[in-house]
């Protein structure tokens, strides 16, 4: 009886959700997937059918990286709150089909609209945009078989009050451009391939009855990002040719990404002088090759830059300093700085400078003082080498910025200067970081958990007292200068990797171990870090950072064995909200043990493994898709044989697919000469965002789109 009484007195003195105000109620409910609160949670009780249909939860509808929404599940929505949604993305929702984009028709009173990654034909599209009269923003994807002839009247009136688009181009064409007279923003993604699936080259000239002119004389934005390949630059050109004839005078952002060699020619040359004798810009990012050698950024002018990129230029931090950031003047407005691939930026001047020297710390110190509010910052792929100064530390210098949000550094710019001179090094450093022939170096024994030994030395160095400053960063990169992953796109496998530079050869479990102290890191990315021994830094991060969202491990340590794989493992035991995981490693094992640790990972979606020589255990694949249910994509591109890859692929699908609608497998051999056909049929929304490595700090503005 007294039992009893006991929970009878619990139960009265618990506090019931439904007792709290509509207003937290609301906010905890907005937390909730859309389709959840809609179609489940409103059929609960009468006080949360009134909540879940506020306006607040359904003005905007987010069905982007909903893995579990399905076609019925969407038609189901539309019908019940349809009109009430204004703004509805449907992002990366590449495993609907087609048919599902006419219930978006309900949505009368849509103002803005996120198609990317969604599969549309011309017909569906006119349709759908002739109802939507409201419509002011719009994302779609232009694929092979796009008619803009198709496309009726009215749909073309909708269009011609659009003043942001987003569109990203499979094919040579200028998509709705033309018939969107009232364009403001306008980015442009281009992934048009090369060849044909038939190995028939391609041409960037555009398909007939596509010679319309784009209109844009209201614009304020431009962007465009372009894979790799010469159709992309083509077609490019031709979006570029009539901003060369008349610049917009409101133009206040122009962007533009290039990978390779972009030449610059007389059409835009005479766009860039244009728009130095016309406009002032907030934001700037151009090809290499069109600020290499120009004094171009002598003559242009800004108002309040709050984004630059000069990734992979030879601009020198005297020239930096000079014409971009105004000889030091203050520049608070400027949020967003990419330096990734700027081997002199922290260099007085590149003429006689090698790319290991040392940098000059005071140029760094403007950089922090002008640039004292910046979130984002990436200074990777280089070679920065603090001196011996003491106080002017690359890691001391950058402990001012207090705002940091992100931050990518090479490996090479966080040791100790001091450390390197006078410690010799070890057995460990002179094992060649290279295939081959495995060299016994002894037996040494490292601490499990960095936590179990003595902290004074590990404390004192700049890279923990910089990770201590920065205590609200939420993403980290830390990346090899001479790193290049093992697949590149629309290229064969890389089969050699360059060595890490010297300096970095002192960087390893303690170094890592001081990234746990980002309470609130939510991605992480670290690649060829040669001095990691045990990995027990590891274990350090999965205790502390709670919030880990994204992992990417790289070439860590000694490339012919895994020697974190123990630590790796009893980490993931930690990472219950870790949702991405990128390992890419040589000869890495994925078997029982390693799947059985990355079960623990209950909020996994996305794994992703590229590992020349590895292996992997089926039968471990299978019963970590049965026990994580929240997987959706699962690429695997190891040293296993054709035959076994094909077999495991077809049993993930034949196992799973039914419950999981947006499952994505592909499993095959890493160094197959087939693997950048399997590539290209990849969503791109995984492509881009995990599969393929690269530094995602500064990549683009911030809140570029939605």
């Amino acid at each position: 009886q007294e039992t009893i009484s006991g929970e009878s007195d619990e139960e009265s003195n618990g506090v019931n959700l439904m007792e709290f105000s509509d207003e937290i109620l609301l906010h905890i409910l907005s937390y909730v997937p859309c389709t959840d609160l809609v179609l489940n949670v409103r059929r609960t009780c009468r006080k949360l059918a009134t909540l879940c249909l506020d306006k607040s939860l359904t003005h905007t509808v987010l069905l982007q990286k909903d893995y579990k929404v399905n076609k019925d599940k969407v038609k189901q929505l539309m019908r019940d709150i349809g009109k009430e949604i204004y703004q509805l993305n449907m992002a990366g929702c590449y495993w609907l089909p087609s048919s599902t984009i006419d219930h978006v028709t309900r949505c009368k009173n849509l103002v803005k609209l996120n198609l990317s990654g969604c599969h549309i034909t011309s017909l569906r599209l006119s349709k759908m945009l002739s109802t939507l009269q409201h419509l002011r923003s719009l994302a779609i994807d232009v694929n092979p078989g796009f008619d803009a002839s198709q496309l009726s009247s009215e749909c073309k009136a909708t269009l011609s009050r659009v003043s942001e688009l987003k569109q990203t181009l499979y094919t040579p064409s200028y998509g709705v451009v033309p018939c969107c007279t009232s364009l403001e923003k306008l980015l442009l993604y281009f992934e048009i391939l090369d060849r044909s699936r038939e190995g028939f080259m391609l041409s960037g000239q555009l398909m007939v009855g596509e010679s319309n002119v784009p209109h844009y004389q209201n614009l304020r934005i431009f962007y465009a990002r372009l894979a790799p390949g010469y159709v992309n630059q083509e077609v490019v050109r031709l979006y570029l040719a009539v901003l060369s004839d008349r610049t917009p005078e409101n133009l206040h952002a122009f962007l533009i990404s290039a990978p390779g060699s972009f030449a610059e020619t007389g059409a835009t040359k005479n766009l860039l002088d244009s728009m130095a004798r016309n406009v002032r810009l907030d934001a700037l990012q151009l090809p290499k090759a069109w600020i290499n050698g120009s004094g171009l950024l002598q003559h242009l002018k800004f108002n309040n830059p709050f984004y630059f990129s000069f990734s992979r230029c030879t601009l020198s931090g005297g020239h930096l300093i000079q014409r971009v950031i105004n000889g030091g003047k203050d520049l608070k407005s400027l949020t967003s700085l990419n330096l990734s691939g700027c081997v002199h930026c922290l260099a007085p001047e590149s003429l006689f400078r090698k790319a290991e020297d040392d940098i000059d710390s005071r140029i760094l110190e403007s950089l922090v003082v002008s640039c004292c509010n910046l979130r984002h910052l990436n200074l990777s792929a280089a070679h920065h080498h603090s001196s011996e100064s003491i106080g002017n530390h690359l890691c001391q210098l950058l402990s001012r910025l207090k705002h940091l949000l992100s931050l990518a550094l090479p490996v090479c710019s966080i040791t100790d200067v001091a450390a390197n001179v006078e410690k010799p090094p070890t057995a460990s450093n002179l094992v060649p970081q290279t295939f081959g022939r495995k060299v016994r170096i002894g037996i040494q024994t490292y601490p499990r958990n960095l936590a179990d030994q003595p902290n004074q030395k590990i404390e004192s160095s700049v890279f923990w007292a910089l990770m201590g400053s920065l205590r609200f960063l939420e993403t980290l990169e830390i990346i090899g200068s001479s790193f290049s992953s093992a697949m590149p796109r629309n290229e064969p496998a890389i089969r050699n990797s360059l060595p890490p530079c010297v300096r970095a050869q002192s960087v390893g479990d303690s170094e890592v171990a001081a990234i746990s102290q980002l309470t609130y890191l939510q991605s992480l990315t670290l690649a060829q870090l040669p001095n990691i021994l045990t990995g027990s830094g590891l274990i350090n991060i999965g205790l502390q950072c709670q919030h880990l969202r994204t992992l990417s491990l790289a070439n860590l340590g000694m490339m012919g064995k895994v020697v974190y794989m123990s630590a790796l493992m009893d980490m993931l035991k930690h990472c219950k909200c870790l949702r991405d995981l990128r390992l890419e490693q040589p000869y890495f094992c994925a078997g029982a043990q390693f799947f059985q640790a990355l079960s623990h990972c209950s909020s996994l979606q996305r794994l992703c493994i590229v590992s020349r020589s590895g292996t992997l255990q089926s039968d471990a694949v299978m019963s970590f898709m049965a026990n994580c249910l929240e997987v959706i994509m699962c690429h695997m591109f190891t040293g296993e044989s054709l035959t076994v890859c094909k077999n495991l692929q077809q049993s993930i699908v034949r196992s799973f697919q039914a419950d999981r609608p947006a499952l994505n497998v592909v499993i095959f051999p890493l160094l197959h000469e087939d693997l950048t056909e399997v590539i290209r049929d990849v969503p791109m929304r995984h492509l881009d965002e995990i599969t393929l490595f690269k530094s995602r700090v500064a990549e683009e503005p911030p809140n570029l789109w939605w």
